[in-house]
């Protein structure tokens, strides 16, 4: 028989010994995972919206290619270039659409889990109510900005890729193409832009989610119906329209604050247009990053003392 050895068996490494950054990022970042998983829409819907631009952008290039002197006669100096016009329009219509779709996100994310009864499953697991909440508000605050980005950024090379190649195919050349602002340049801004619109409109997704986690039923009506009530009564009371007039500038004021042009997509230089000081800046951005922050905790309030519907 060989002798007992002296040697200690290395011990694997207790999970205490875990970074605590590391174990405390992993329940919000598999809570964001989750978020994705069960709403395909967050994703799917500034995609579809994408699709249906890049039909209609190649429709419209085929038919302007048969007319290939119409393009460059309706090229006015000082005027949006009529080919750079669709790359523009296509980055609103897929920001517009990311705002609608982080909307109905917020709507449905705190009431959801209380109609089907899985807030019961949720609530007996390791994440706090915090960061539940923390992870929802990041779907539109920084996921849906990072998506539409990247699909704006898709979108608008396979507009240029179809031009250049409806182009090709019948003849027309590629000279009004030259025109075009700079892809670059514009993407740079629109990414900006984006980011500005999420901190522009942390409140409305704030409110939206406190309200998901205190409505039992009608959480759409229950959002809007009291900021028309108050704005009714405010008009009737005092003949005045301050509390309008302030959500108006929650809801436009972010244009004014982020740009110094009134169309930043449709310049020669788009970089020249931001204005991240006079943001950075703003009263508005700060104050309604607060109020974000008591919505937010608030919903995260809600839902530790809430239960099923």
């Amino acid at each position: 028989m060989n002798p007992p050895s002296n040697v200690v068996p290395e011990l694997p490494e207790p999970e205490s010994s875990v970074p605590a950054a590391i174990a405390r990022t992993r329940p919000f970042y598999w809570s964001v995972r989750r978020e994705l998983w069960e709403n395909r829409f967050v994703s799917l819907g500034p995609v579809v919206v994408a699709a249906v631009i890049l039909i209609a952008f190649l429709i419209n290039a085929i038919h302007l290619a048969g007319r290939p002197g119409a393009v460059l006669e309706l090229h006015i100096p000082n005027q949006p270039n009529p080919i750079e016009q669709p790359y523009a329009i296509a980055a609103i219509l897929i920001v517009v659409s990311g705002l609608l779709v982080g909307a109905f996100y917020c709507v449905e994310a705190l009431h959801r889990e209380r109609v089907d009864r899985s807030i019961v499953f949720w609530k007996s697991l390791p994440v706090s109510d915090v960061t539940t909440v923390l992870s929802k508000a990041a779907i539109p605050l920084v996921v849906l900005p990072l998506l539409v980005a990247g699909v704006i950024v898709v979108t608008h090379l396979g507009m240029l890729l179809l031009n250049l190649l409806v182009r090709l195919a019948s003849g027309a050349g590629l000279v009004a193409l030259r025109a075009q602002t700079p892809l670059v340049e514009l993407w740079i801004a629109l990414l900006y832009g984006v980011a500005a619109l999420a901190l522009w409109y942390a409140p409305i997704y704030g409110w939206l989610l406190l309200v998901s986690g205190w409505a039992r039923r009608a959480v759409f009506l229950w959002a809007s119906l009291p900021l028309i009530a108050v704005s009714i009564l405010e008009k009737i009371a005092f003949s005045t329209s301050y509390f309008a007039s302030f959500l108006g500038y929650r809801f436009s004021g972010w244009w004014p604050e982020a740009f110094r042009s009134q169309r930043p997509c449709c310049v020669p230089h788009p970089l020249r247009t931001l204005a991240p000081g006079t943001l950075l800046s703003a009263p508005g951005l700060w104050i309604g990053l607060a109020i974000a922050a008591i919505f937010l905790a608030g919903a995260a309030r809600l839902r530790r003392h809430n239960g099923p519907i």
